[in-house]
């Protein structure tokens, strides 16, 4: 059988009682309200409880592929199929700038102001670096007519994000291959018969593909001084275990979030050795499964504390290493259900780069992540391990205080009910948290008893935190909205908050969350399509991306991109003000799911998305491809006369000297991220980068190009 996810990324393994003889040892586990995390008075503790967690996983696994297993759960699982289920108890120039460098330039697009989130490009006005495969490409951008690469520096592994700081010291995030002891899953589990085991890093070959960064069994953390762009010197560099996963910066700390999984012994299986014999007679199936689930659990009490969670380590600028072991006062657990795996918040102080990075880790999973200046939050669902009616989607979530560099201090953690679609579902005002959720619920279906799973309705609503006695508390929740749509985005501004959901049309909410105690839906409106990204333009706009579709639904309908500027000048009366197409039905954007790739340029009323769209020709030799087109569409914003298009900086040729079947994981010829400084607009694609002037878009000045790196 598969292993089965409800609602995100991860599993929850349980202890039950299921009627039968023959009941397994998982099920469902019911939402911890009291949440908190707990230390490790002792390294044999931490050990322990991951050894414990392990097996628990080990044997669910397992125990799944025992005859009728499955079977088990449709019948006399002694829920009150009319309740919830149980809960634990607790409570405009004409050139512009200057020879030194422009007047203004856009740089990453960043949820809060002041906090800098990590990403493959970075700029500072004169200098825009681009992460390509497994090199770093330095240009010099200003004048942009002189656009040039500078330099390029290999690093090591497969480079991931980076960030830059006002010191000219680039922090670059990249998996490496260490060759840590143990056999991590890479990619979930494959579900079928006799093949539900854990994809292992050294199995990637024998699926066709390489793994790419998922390859890596650790992060490392390279500083390169870039003070002379033709010469950027690295000068620092850290390796710690675990997949990175976002990273922040606000002035010389840098907080990175990466997960690990568990480290299997060798010889650990989840899977019996399938036989003729095997398939016909069930008891011995089941022994098998039962010895191969005691010889498991043997390999995993064997493995030692520094096999599961092993050291990393730090290079200085001399070259000296420095081992970098793990701590077990670092370490928390959670009181509620987990998913096995670890996650860290690794602090990095870039002013004092002798000393060890700080860390805080989880025996937990990442979820969401959200940053403000002073705090961090972790958000990962409560995961049911299937389905049944009487269920409801919750969130943990943790905060962590970062006012100290170097440092995360764990301040609190709460329950709240529904789950966050992603960072911008968060945020945190004057110490208080705002989460927009969907909650799902399973109710039983009346007209189909054989239906065990049951339905599902959605409901969204808003909810506010803070921090009591070590605790996240529910301060305040509004009424639930839209039933049986779930939130495609949400955005918060000040005292104010925004949501959007989707089933046919896109209701828009705006709400008031002046008092914690009392946040409400004020104003409501309705428009066919949906947006997923919300951008705050002044006080009473607000500038969408999202997709049109017929109101109507249907599998026909038109379909089309779209930039929508909402006037939300008045809560109780939101109004669409502009709207602008984009492209034809096969049209996308990666701004629709990544907001690093939507640039919005206030100085100049400005914003760009990369585009691409594919009108059909023909299917035979490279005449297929004339029909694709890769490039940077331009828009000018006005509050009063709305939407226009400016044009497109197209790389289409650039795209077209690669064409699919020659991409890789890491290497996409499409435009992906924009620079805009004064009225030049730079496109930036893993092929190179493009700069042409705002009134001539369609005739660049300079291109630079990246050579394809094939498996690096």
């Amino acid at each position: 059988m598969h292993w089965t996810r409800f609602g995100g990324v991860g599993l929850t393994l349980l202890a039950v009682g299921c009627s039968g003889d023959k009941a397994p040892s998982v099920g469902n586990e019911p939402v911890q309200q009291s949440l908190r995390l707990e230390e490790f008075a002792a390294c044999s503790d931490l050990e322990q409880y991951i050894e414990d967690t392990a097996s628990k996983q080990m044997r669910a696994g397992l125990e799944q592929q025992k005859p009728g297993f499955w079977e088990r759960f449709g019948r006399n699982r002694g829920i009150d199929l009319d309740g919830a289920p149980p809960m634990a108890e607790g409570d405009a120039s004409s050139g512009g700038g200057s020879p030194q460098g422009p007047k203004d330039s856009t740089g990453t697009n960043n949820q809060v102001e002041g906090v800098h989130e990590s990403d493959f490009v970075q700029n500072d006005g004169t200098r825009i670096f681009v992460l390509s495969g497994n090199r770093l490409y330095a240009h010099r951008s200003w004048p942009a007519e002189q656009l040039t690469l500078a330099s390029s520096l290999e690093v090591e592994g497969w480079p991931r994000e980076m960030l830059l700081d006002e010191h000219q010291r680039l922090v670059i995030v990249s998996q490496v291959r260490l060759g840590l002891p143990g056999k991590p899953s890479v990619g979930g589990y494959f579900g079928g018969i006799g093949m539900p085991e854990p994809m292992m890093i050294s199995d990637c070959a024998g699926f066709g593909f390489s793994c790419g960064y998922y390859g890596g069994d650790s992060t490392k953390v390279t500083t390169v001084d870039v003070s002379d762009v033709a010469n950027p010197t690295v000068v620092d560099q850290v390796y710690l275990p675990g997949v990175f996963t976002q990273a922040r910066r606000v002035d010389s700390s840098v907080r990175l979030v990466l997960s690990d999984a568990f480290r299997w012994p060798e010889g650990v299986k989840f899977w019996v050795n399938y036989t003729d014999e095997l398939a016909k007679d069930e008891d011995k199936l089941e022994k098998a499964i039962d010895e191969r689930i005691a010889l498991n659990e043997q390999l995993i009490r064997a493995n030692t504390l520094d096999q599961w969670l092993p050291a990393g380590k730090h290079v200085d600028a001399a070259g000296v290493t420095t081992a970098l072991p793990v701590t077990c006062s670092d370490f928390y657990r959670s009181n509620a259900p987990s998913a096995p795996g670890f996650v860290t918040v690794a602090s990095l102080n870039l002013d004092a780069q002798s000393a060890a990075p700080g860390r805080t880790s989880l025996v937990a999973e990442p979820g969401t992540v959200y940053a403000s200046k002073d705090s961090l939050y972790l958000a990962h669902s409560h995961y049911w391990w299937w389905p049944e009616p009487g269920q409801k989607d919750f969130t943990y979530v943790h905060k962590f205080d970062t006012r100290q560099p170097g440092r995360a201090v764990y301040a609190g953690s709460g329950t709240v009910e529904g789950v966050p679609v992603n960072q911008f579902a968060l945020d945190e005002y004057d110490g208080v948290l705002r989460l927009a959720t969907t909650v799902t619920t399973r109710l039983p279906e009346a007209e189909h008893e054989d239906w065990w799973w049951g339905r599902t309705t959605t409901a969204s609503r808003v909810t506010t935190m803070g921090v009591k006695n070590g605790q996240l508390k529910e301060l305040g929740r509004s009424a639930d909205l839209a039933e049986g749509e779930r939130i495609y985005s949400a955005r918060f501004v000040g005292p104010r908050g925004y949501i959007v959901t989707f089933l046919q049309v896109d209701p828009l909410f705006t709400f008031d969350l002046s008092d914690p105690a009392n946040p409400h839906k004020v104003g409501e409106l309705k428009v066919p399509g949906f947006s997923t990204y919300l951008h705050p333009v002044g006080d009473h706009h607000l500038l969408t991306m999202g997709v049109h579709t017929d109101a109507n639904g249907g599998c026909c309908g038109e379909r089309s991109l779209k930039l929508s500027l909402f006037d939300v000048s008045d809560l109780a009366n939101p109004k669409e003000a502009f709207t602008q197409l984009v492209g034809t039905a096969y049209g996308w954007s990666e701004a629709l799911y990544e907001h690093k790739a939507f640039n919005y340029f206030p100085a100049k009323g400005l914003v760009a998305i990369p585009f691409t769209d594919y009108a059909p020709r023909t299917y035979s030799g490279d005449a297929y491809w004339n029909g694709f087109r890769t490039e940077l569409r331009v828009f000018r914003v006005d509050l009063e006369a709305g939407i226009s298009p400016v044009g497109a900086v197209s790389m289409t040729d650039m795209f077209q000297r690669v064409q699919t079947p020659d991409w890789t994981w890491y290497y996409t010829p499409d435009v992906r991220r924009s620079v805009m400084a004064d009225d030049y607009v730079y496109a930036i694609s893993d092929a190179g980068v493009r700069v042409s002037k705002v009134n001539s878009l369609q005739t660049p000045l300079v291109t630079t190009r990246f050579p394809k790196l094939v498996n690096p």
